[in-house]
């Protein structure tokens, strides 16, 4: 696991670069505000029902939720099942919103 900051996410998203975006907060915190990331809580990575992503063990996986505690845990998590490059959103959602207010 690597982390990524949302200064470089935000200017990789800019940029519109195609990328692999995993949201693992519940589907009430991303119903309220996302960067467009494709949801799979935690709990669901925890119990391996990762069918949407299992394609992607070498490919770069930028995961994110709230603060960045559960999408770390989930990118060991993914590790420990062979998924190469992982990168946690250092600060979430929390710290998005905190530099760049809504907007993704």
């Amino acid at each position: 696991m690597q982390n990524i900051t949302a200064e470089e996410l935000k200017a990789r998203l800019d940029a519109g670069e195609k990328m692999n975006i995993i949201d693992v907060r519940e589907p009430h915190e991303n119903a309220e505000f996302n960067i467009g990331g494709t949801l799979i809580p935690l709990g669901k990575v925890q119990s391996m029902q990762i069918d949407e992503i299992e394609d992607l063990k070498q490919q770069e996986l930028i995961v994110y939720c709230r603060s960045g505690n559960r999408s770390g845990q989930a990118c060991l998590f993914l590790d420990a099942l062979g998924f190469t490059n992982t990168k946690n959103l250092v600060g979430g959602m929390l710290g998005w919103q905190e530099k760049y207010g809504s907007q993704k």
